[in-house]
């Protein structure tokens, strides 16, 4: 390393070389300067605690025989609770659907011009926000102690002569079950619509506005899909949380997976290791979700960035084909990795830098 004085030639060189240098303008060699890490003794500190806290658990989960694994794994595929997980699935996607489905009628209704339409928009989310999900559950299941019967026929009496049901056969369990929860979930799901939809600039609506493109497709081609990246998110907070809370309806006794492990440990009493099935397909079914949602905010994103990042599994497959050319021979590394080195096409000599294969492909050119 060198210093970016000039140095001066001739006579005038060895005088300066041997006159006395003033105090604090000395020249200093840069590569002389021995590097100091910095010690983050804290952080380690911390990682240490969090370190030993996980080891401990871990190790208590392997050596406690109060988990009883054999209990665990002998009702973890038992015909109760597969059906149980049934009924949670079929209640979570059904609500789902219908839940954002109404929710973004009612986003759009908030967002309408139309007083009226804002207004009934607003009552209702103000409602089923106010009323606790497992109320509304047990209403719907109890309804036929309001309206015994319900149909079509004359405005304002009960005079069904169109057609007329009895409203305990019309709302079964898993009816009132689906009513509860897709009503409960339409609520939250217009605000999350709403907000995603309020996201996009309001300058791409008046831009397709000026072009011609008629209200539905500005709303379905151009606003929907910059929203989305918003929504999804939040959506899928959303339909996590309606996977648990579909236990809710152990009240009006639908056997989901909660219903059916109480069902068993109050029989056998072994409630830890029963729960831990409880918790462990809860779990399954939130990663499956989490694995989803990462992908659908990774198809969302083409229109904010130039290339996508890589997939875990891209990444994993580049660092695995990284390491086992360092063990080989070969002249040529890896590919490289999509979304963040240079395109698929490009083969850059292993050890090489970047500006070589530049070089090369324009001296073969």
């Amino acid at each position: 390393m060198t210093d970016t004085l000039p140095r001066q030639a001739g006579p005038a060189a060895e005088t300066t070389a041997t006159s006395p240098v003033p105090p604090g303008t000395a020249r200093v060699d840069l590569g002389d300067i021995p590097v100091v890490h910095t010690r983050h003794w804290f952080r380690w500190s911390i990682g240490a605690v969090v370190l030993f806290v996980v080891a401990q658990f871990v190790w208590s989960v392997f050596t406690n025989e109060n988990y009883e694994w054999d209990v665990f794994a002998h009702y973890f595929f038992a015909e109760p609770v597969l059906i149980g997980v049934g009924y949670t699935l079929s209640l979570t996607a059904i609500s789902a659907v219908f839940g954002f489905t109404l929710g973004t009628v009612l986003a759009l209704g908030r967002l309408s011009k139309s007083a009226l339409l804002r207004g009934a928009s607003w009552s209702y989310i103000w409602f089923f926000r106010s009323v606790p999900l497992v109320v509304q559950i047990i209403v719907w299941y109890n309804l036929g102690y309001l309206y015994p019967t319900l149909g079509l026929g004359t405005p304002f009496t009960t005079d069904f002569w169109i057609v007329e049901f009895p409203t305990v056969n019309l709302i079964s369990a898993f009816a009132a079950a689906i009513l509860g929860l897709g009503l409960h979930q339409a609520a939250y799901s217009a605000e999350i619509i709403r907000g995603g939809l309020l996201s996009v600039d309001q300058g791409q609506q008046e831009a397709a506005a000026a072009l011609g493109i008629p209200a539905r497709k500005r709303l379905f081609r151009i606003i929907l899909p910059q929203a989305m990246r918003s929504i999804v998110p939040n959506a899928t907070n959303e339909v996590i949380g309606l996977v648990k809370g579909a236990s809710v309806v152990f009240v009006i006794a639908i056997p989901e997976v909660f219903y059916a492990v109480q069902v068993i440990y109050n029989r056998n009493s072994r409630v830890i290791p029963l729960l831990l099935v409880a918790v462990v397909w809860y779990t399954l079914i939130t990663t499956i979700l989490s694995i989803a949602q990462y992908y659908i905010e990774r198809h969302y994103a083409r229109g904010s960035v130039r290339v996508l990042p890589p997939t875990p599994l891209q990444t994993f497959r580049h660092w695995v084909a990284a390491q086992w050319a360092r063990l080989g021979d070969a002249d040529t590394g890896p590919p490289p990795l999509v979304g963040v080195d240079a395109p698929l096409h490009t083969r850059t000599p292993f050890g090489a830098s970047s500006n070589d294969a530049k070089h090369s492909e324009g001296a073969g050119s």
